[in-house]
């Protein structure tokens, strides 16, 4: 019915059947105890009144007041009671006659509960059990027989733990309950799981729509469901936008330069080499490497149509790592690469990784003095590259600002070396994709390290 649908009366049926159940099985539950005072079948009803008849008819021949006359009922009661029996006979004034004085203060209890003649009972005492009782006339008197015999059906002494203990009955009810409460409580929780799992694809850069959503679950999981799948389209549609519109203002940008860089050669060639000629010239390079960056910056954070694959560290940074040792040696400087591992296998985007972790070595060739150190280090669940460096390094208080996209630590400095502050934020968004992290220290070098560490695949 379409009132179940909502996610308050779920709740709310579901708490109150289980309230229900609790309490049917509470109050069922003790009427299941053998040890009950139950009322006999005919069968079992005839049985005793026959044998009380027939100790009426011997009892018949003793006196009422003859010396120790209670001695003959006890020597008739044992001529009739079988192997494993103790007969008991109540007086109308409650004395109780037997040969078995071990057991009178359960006939006692048991008289109490069933003293009707017409209705007789029995009840289980351990590994006995108590029937009656039977009506027998004696000197006009109605005297009560109660037989003791074995019982014939014991019940289980951790039975009769949990009946006698309501709490451990609860609590047992309450556990065999659980895995009903537990499949419940999963069926509900199930659409904020993949509404959870949903949102963490999106976090990682992935807008892709979840049909799914709108048809599982309750109304409310159904309509979230629904605005979600909304917010990711109009997310895509931004991010078009946003494309679109970097690639327009690259066109745009691009265009202007081209003409400016041609009326620079133009100019060259007409009045030769100037410092102004010379500085419009550096400026228009800068500005084409920045549209350069800014757009790979672009490509990067938005473009989802690349295949993450699966790589072994050695294979995939082998070239990258060649060609810094090969740079090192035509600029002279000390390169140094330590502990790459051999069978670590990592799940990510090739190119975007190889990019960042060269563009990182570049950095250290720009700004070392004359050492570079690249180091590996492997433990269980990641992978840790740091790169250093013996340059002038960056303040302690910018070393988290460098990967903001065009923070400079000096304009000096970014000038001289033609650096556009885009390149540690291109660094940051590869590694991030990969669900890695990157990180700046100071080196042991006295320089600059970049940390990054990645998660190692696990098959």
């Amino acid at each position: 019915m379409w009132i179940f649908d909502r996610l308050t009366i779920r709740i709310f049926t579901i708490f109150f059947l289980t309230i229900a159940f609790f309490l049917m099985l509470v109050m069922l539950l003790p009427n299941f105890d053998s040890r009950n005072l139950t009322y006999l079948a005919n069968k079992e009803k005839d049985s005793g009144n026959l044998l009380a008849k027939q100790i009426e008819k011997e009892l018949v021949n003793v006196p009422k007041n003859s010396f120790r006359w209670w001695m003959r009922f006890i020597v008739v009661m044992d001529n009739y009671q079988k192997p494993g029996q103790f007969l008991f006979i109540v007086t109308p004034n409650e004395q109780i006659i037997t040969a078995d004085s071990n057991h009178i203060d359960l006939v006692k209890n048991f008289n109490e509960k069933s003293h009707n003649v017409n209705d007789p009972a029995k009840k289980i005492y351990d590994s006995q059990e108590i029937i009656g009782p039977f009506l027998i006339h004696y000197t006009d008197q109605d005297y009560q027989l109660y037989i003791l015999q074995s019982a014939s059906d014991i019940q289980s002494q951790f039975a009769n733990l949990v009946f006698d203990h309501p709490f451990l009955l609860l609590s047992l009810t309450m556990l065999a309950s659980s895995p009903f409460l537990l499949w419940l409580s999963w069926s509900i929780a199930k659409p904020a799981r993949r509404l959870k799992k949903a949102a963490d694809r999106v976090a990682k850069g992935n807008l892709q729509e979840w049909p799914e959503l709108e048809q599982i679950g309750s109304s409310e999981y159904k309509a979230t469901g629904s605005s979600f799948n909304h917010m990711l389209r109009e997310l895509k549609r931004m991010q078009e936008l946003q494309q679109q519109l970097l690639s327009d203002i690259s066109h745009e940008l691009r265009t202007p330069l081209t003409r400016l860089q041609l009326a620079t050669s133009l100019l060259r060639r007409k009045q030769g080499e100037s410092k102004e000629v010379v500085r419009i010239n550096s400026e228009a390079l800068k500005l084409d490497s920045m549209i350069g960056d800014l757009l790979s910056l672009a490509r990067q954070q938005y473009d989802n149509n690349e295949v993450r694959e699966l790589k072994q560290i050695d294979v995939l940074f082998k070239s990258v790592l060649d060609n810094a040792v090969f740079e090192a040696e035509q600029i002279g400087k000390k390169f140094t690469i330590e502990h790459i591992p051999t069978n670590i296998t990592i799940l990510c985007y090739p190119d975007a990784l190889c990019s960042a972790l060269e563009n990182v070595i570049r950095n250290a060739f720009r700004y070392s003095r004359s050492e570079i150190e690249v180091n590996f280090a492997v433990n269980q669940h990641s992978l840790t590259i740091t790169i250093d460096d013996d340059g002038l390094g960056v303040q302690h208080d910018e070393l988290e600002q460098i990967f903001r996209p065009f923070y400079r630590t000096s304009e000096a400095r970014d000038r001289e070396s033609g650096g556009t502050g885009l390149g540690l934020a291109i660094v940051s968004n590869s590694v991030t994709r990969d669900n890695g992290t990157v990180k700046a220290e100071k080196s042991h070098l006295g320089g600059l390290r970049i940390v990054i560490v990645l998660p190692i695949y696990k098959y």
